[in-house]
């Protein structure tokens, strides 16, 4: 059956300027940038993780007609679709880096039984956690 999980996507109104947040802001690195035509294939991945690909996917053909993609687009902006979570090793110091960068968060890091996240939302209106993860979680309490 299956073996990995390879890639994923979310969507991005502008490639180049979801090149520059993720690429130059994030700190991620281009994995495939190729023109094939009808369309921009884009993905990054986290550095020295090149199998686990994220598509920069501009909403529109082939995948989606017109109307659907102006919907997807009006979603995205929302903050209503499209999530990326990923693992740091010091919550509170990445937070002070990307702060310092001009990122705007929507939660600042706080302590879960999981461990310590915080939220922001890319150009578009996507989601994106960051998780310094507890080095030995507990159960949930009620609340949490």
């Amino acid at each position: 059956m299956f073996k990995a999980l390879t890639h994923s996507h979310i969507y991005v109104f502008d490639q180049d300027e979801a090149l520059d947040f993720y690429v130059g802001t994030l700190g991620l690195e281009v994995n495939t940038d190729a023109d094939m035509g009808f369309m921009r294939w884009l993905t990054v991945n986290v550095p020295g993780q090149p199998d686990r690909e994220i598509l920069l996917e501009k909403p529109g053909p082939p995948a989606l007609d017109e109307a659907t993609a102006e919907q997807v687009r009006e979603l995205v902006a929302k903050g209503a679709i499209g999530l990326l979570i990923f693992t740091v090793d010091d919550c509170r110091k990445t937070y002070e880096t990307l702060l310092g960068k001009g990122v705007e968060f929507t939660q600042e890091p706080t302590e879960h039984f999981y461990g310590t996240d915080c939220a922001l939302r890319d150009p578009f209106g996507n989601a994106i956690r960051f998780t310094q993860l507890a080095p030995r979680p507990h159960e949930p309490t009620s609340g949490c």
